[in-house]
């Protein structure tokens, strides 16, 4: 089999290819934007390091990966006429898990994630007529469910019209949806809908920092603006990126839709705070601050960004529908058809972020080996 996948070197993405490269025999074709060939392979040995050593990343490049130079965003995927009919050739599935994430950003979300997807599921149309595709796999967002309040939220209503969406990224990815269906017809569709994506259950390293710094900056507080009840929908990448491959490469699996969440095994903020501050003074609970809290932060986000509160502060309220909505996502469906259920975001909070705050949120990346080295791994 040989499958194509967009967004290999963002976060969600590198484990998607990791995951395809340790347990399926696929051939992979990764859409990578870069300038050349050589460009290509940095930004993936850059994405994939957190997941193997060179070598492997080296032997895998060489007998299964096939880099495409494109940009979802162009038309026909920026592709040239060689690679175009290279894909068209080969590949029999398409994975299309490339995104923008900036949530504040009309204009980056309306490119990668609806012009992008009006791209990707055109492209999967000319395949569809040239060959049967075994499958479309569409990764989206719980966001899609617009602002929800104290609910469990199911695949079947989480669309509802009369909702307002959550911000920008939300509303694009839903209409993202909305393309893939109606475009998509008779080709088989999976969307997969993650909640918040934090960190690993195997592992304390992480190469996303976003939602990990805004609690890391919650956890210096002794009072909490929060009500200790509300729960956070959070699951690890590592399920996530399990959950989508198993999915895609089954024949007919159960559903046309999955949430990728921790659904009613998600943990609430008192629950939070007591694994973040073992042997320390437990936190204060003030549910009444929450309004004067938020307001500052939003005082915050707007003075100079080199403050480090500034831009934690610019998190919490890129967050907060998330952080405030005591919203979860029921993951039935995923844990029936998987079998498990996803690590709790307790079990493995504290060594995520003592590993953030160690490396002061970035991750310690290896360079490119030289020419020389390379051949001495070959």
């Amino acid at each position: 089999m040989s499958l194509f996948l967009t967004g290999a070197t963002g976060f969600l993405g590198s484990y998607l290819a990791a995951e395809l490269l340790a347990n399926s025999p696929d051939s992979l074709h990764l859409l990578v934007r870069s300038r050349s060939v050589e460009e290509a392979e940095h930004r993936l040995w850059r994405a994939l390091q957190l997941h193997m050593d060179f070598e492997t990343f080296w032997e895998h490049r060489k007998r299964r990966i096939e880099i495409h130079l494109g940009d979802i965003c162009q038309p026909g995927l920026g592709l040239t006429a060689n690679s175009r009919e290279r894909l068209l050739d080969s590949v029999d599935s398409i994975l299309h898990a490339a995104a923008s994430l900036n949530r504040k950003s009309e204009e980056a979300c309306a490119n990668a994630n609806v012009k992008g997807t009006f791209e990707v599921a055109q492209f999967a149309r000319d395949l569809q007529s040239r060959r049967a595709i075994r499958r479309f796999s569409l990764v989206s967002t719980v966001a899609v469910s617009g602002r929800r309040n104290h609910e469990s939220v199911a695949e079947d209503t989480a669309i509802r019209g009369n909702l307002p969406d959550i911000d920008c990224y939300g509303r694009s990815k839903k209409i993202s949806e909305f393309l893939a269906s109606r475009m998509l017809e008779g080709v088989p569709l999976t969307i997969f809908r993650p909640s918040a994506i934090i960190g690993d259950s195997r592992f304390s390293q992480t190469t996303q920092f976003d939602m990990v710094r805004a609690f890391a900056w919650l956890e210096r507080f002794r009072i909490l603006p929060l009500d200790p009840t509300w729960r956070i929908d959070i699951v690890p990448a590592d399920f996530v990126s399990r959950a989508i491959v198993r999915i895609h490469r089954k024949e007919k699996p159960s559903h046309g839709i999955y949430h990728l969440s921790a659904g009613a095994g998600s943990v609430d903020y008192r629950g939070i705070a007591d694994c973040l501050t073992r042997g320390k003074r437990k936190k204060i609970f003030a549910p009444s601050l929450c309004g004067l809290f938020m307001a500052c932060c939003d005082r915050m986000a707007k003075s100079h960004l080199k403050w480090s509160a500034a831009r934690a502060a610019v998190l919490v309220q890129v967050f907060r529908p998330h952080l405030l909505g005591d919203t979860v996502f029921d993951n039935t469906r995923i844990v029936q058809e998987l079998g498990e259920r996803p690590t709790a975001f307790t079990a493995y909070a504290p060594g995520l972020l003592r590993f953030a705050c160690e490396h002061k949120f970035k991750y310690p990346h290896l360079s490119f080996p030289d020419q020389g080295l390379r051949k001495g791994v070959a």
